[in-house]
């Protein structure tokens, strides 16, 4: 990675934000900072309007102030700038077209945000939503030893908040790959997918406490105490996320027979690598958990080539080539392929 950016090159496309500091970890705010130009430096490129905060100002009052990555929400809504395939915005559009129950979902921010992981879940996985064959053979390349068949992709999915039969939470998947597995049950791949993020102690509700550990003594893939060793720690939020999916064969209705939780993150995100390292040592059996690179998923070779490599240009130059994107054509506006 090449030398730090400065406050003036930040300022110079909006991008210079409190919020990407992380206290005692400079190696994660560089890594923020740079993740948010290179999304300015993109949206730039491509010829689209830059955005701003409050992502809808209001009509009266103090103006909103420019955000170098956002689009404004209306345009974001009209052209689905944030979706680089026509696979993704399709699956953008269907999963906003309905309400599971419970759910809290943050539309303004998955049109016009272009850090907003919500947003790159759709641009990993939109394709495979609309191909169930190509789905099915991403999973057998990156999850190899998955059985049966993908018969269903979902995002931002969970299989009952607040339901004590499951989890009792409102904890859900990014996406997750619903599997057949040919004998009357389902297995699931639940993918939590995370880009600028940074992790954080989280604390466990009391109520859901006794839930929890009573799914992860009968899952019995964890070390004595783990379960209670990660409250108050920034491994919570991937324990629950465990839980649920653990919480899925466990269920009275005997539906779910296999499950993996997977985590996903780009190799700069030394706060998430180093996270699930740790987690991982807090399982005595591995095999319902995974986490993997987004670099690692591009490189395998599983998503359709324009796919991948628009994703790399969109996410990936900030850690592994110079600070501008490739320009591809004119700068007017780019529409989902």
């Amino acid at each position: 990675m090449s030398e730090t950016l400065s406050k003036e090159e930040l300022e110079a496309l909006h991008c210079w934000e409190a919020d990407d500091q992380v206290p005692g970890r400079p190696q994660m705010t560089d890594f923020r900072r740079r993740l948010r130009y290179h999304q300015a430096l993109w949206r730039q490129a491509n010829g689209h309007p830059v955005g701003s905060q409050p992502i809808a100002p209001r009509p009266v009052g103090k103006p909103g102030r420019l955000v170098g990555s956002r689009f404004p929400l209306a345009y974001a809504r009209e052209t689905g700038a944030n979706f680089l395939t026509a696979g993704a915005l399709d699956a953008a559009r269907e999963r906003t077209s309905i309400v599971e129950p419970h759910q809290s979902f943050d539309h303004q921010r998955l049109w016009a945000d272009l850090l907003w992981s919500p947003a790159l879940t759709f641009n990993l996985f939109g394709d495979l939503a609309c191909d169930l064959a190509l789905a099915d053979r991403a999973v057998r390349t990156w999850w190899p030893d998955a059985p049966g068949t993908v018969c269903d992709v979902r995002f931002a999915h969970s299989p009952g908040r607040f339901d004590w039969a499951y989890l009792g939470s409102l904890r859900a998947f990014d996406a997750a790959f619903v599997l057949d597995l040919g004998d009357g049950t389902l297995g699931i791949v639940g993918v939590a997918v995370n880009y600028h993020e940074r992790t954080k102690p989280a604390i466990a509700k009391p109520i859901g406490r006794p839930r929890q550990r009573e799914v992860a003594e009968r899952s019995g893939v964890f070390a004595h105490g783990a379960v209670d060793a990660v409250d108050r720690t920034d491994l919570l939020v991937t324990s629950l996320e465990h839980l649920l999916l653990l919480s899925m064969p466990q269920h009275v209705s005997g539906r779910w027979s296999w499950g993996r939780y997977a985590v996903v993150y780009p190799a700069g995100n030394s706060d998430y690598a180093d996270a699930c390292s740790r987690y991982a040592d807090l399982l005595t059996d591995r095999s319902t958990f995974s986490s993997v690179t987004i670099e690692e998923l591009l490189d395998a070779g599983a998503l359709p080539p324009k796919t991948a490599a628009a994703l790399r240009e969109r996410y990936l130059s900030p850690t592994t080539s110079s600070r501008s994107p490739s320009r591809r054509g004119s700068a007017r506006p780019r529409r989902p392929a």
